[in-house]
């Protein structure tokens, strides 16, 4: 037999409650969204199953793998992150991986379409995220069959959780339309676009949905929920998405990016006096360690 279940996440009645704009419709649209996140039990023969089994020992799924730590609550939350535990008769290995895939994930995958009869790991789906299952994501760039994906817009929201305050966007940024919106108005210049193309490079922000760049959040990571929140989205051609959020915490180079656009701007974009001093001389450690 095999469980299979759509989760829900986060609280949409909290959401309702506390904000004013969203009126009564909204609580259908919830309740129907509620209805059709069902669980189903799955049978099959043991023929089937030994057959599984076998074409699945032959994909040595995780060998010379390097899981990664996981943590019940993550404070820099990345675009896809898995824990899969394998049981046997009288073991259990257990692994964790955040943007980050096992060689055969994608053999995997349909391996369980054949045996379910659907995209159990949402592999479709999986096309349109900027991850390492689809696309080599480098210091200056994602690419996709050796050609590097344009960046289609940017957009970068930076709020308060308490005293609670709506997620907005403080910048947005359309490479197409040519503009850049929020905190700042303007037409963006081809010499605006150098110079954001050239900063999300000097200071390796593509690689921010890698572990290795949460070094300061795994050395300290206070555990504290209040504060201040941000995300970062990118677009690229073939809206191809890119996604990171944090809450209260930031990858390792993000204070060096912010100081730049501190000085390009004159204002704090990116939030610099929302950090402690204790977490700044951290950032400096784990970012200089990075950029040098």
């Amino acid at each position: 037999m095999a469980y299979y279940k759509i989760s829900e996440r986060g609280s949409g009645d909290k959401f309702l409650d506390e904000n004013s704009f969203c009126d009564d419709s909204w609580i259908d649209i919830l309740v129907n969204l509620r209805r059709k996140m069902t669980s189903e039990i799955r049978t099959f023969d043991n023929e089937k199953a030994d057959r599984f089994l076998f074409d699945f020992d032959k994909l040595n799924l995780f060998d010379n793998f390097e899981s990664e730590e996981f943590f019940y609550f993550e404070k820099l939350e990345l675009i896809y992150s898995c824990n899969v535990i394998i049981y046997s008769s009288d073991n259990y290995e257990e692994y964790s991986f955040k943007n980050n895939f096992p060689k055969a994930w994608k053999e995997f995958g349909e391996l369980l379409i054949d045996f379910f009869g659907f995209d159990v790991l949402h592999l479709d789906y999986q096309k349109r995220l900027a991850t390492p299952l689809y696309y080599d994501i480098k210091k200056d760039g994602v690419y996709f069959n050796g050609d590097k994906l344009k960046v289609k817009a940017i957009e970068f929201g930076h709020y308060q959780t308490y005293p609670y305050d709506i997620p907005k966007p403080r910048l947005i940024i359309n490479f197409e339309d040519r503009t850049i919106n929020g905190y700042i108005e303007k037409e963006l210049s081809p010499e605006d676009e150098e110079r954001i193309l050239e900063l999300l490079e000097r200071f390796h922000v593509y690689s921010w949905i890698f572990d290795e760049y949460h070094l300061k959040s795994n050395t300290r990571d206070p555990d504290d929920l209040e504060g201040y929140d941000w995300y970062l989205e990118m677009v690229f051609e073939g809206d191809v998405i890119w996604h990171l959020f944090g809450y209260n915490e930031y990858p390792d180079t993000y204070v060096h990016l912010a100081r730049e656009v501190l000085d390009i701007t004159d204002m704090d974009l990116l939030e610099l006096n929302t950090i402690s001093e204790e977490d700044m001389k951290l950032f400096n450690k784990f970012g200089d360690k990075i950029l040098n």
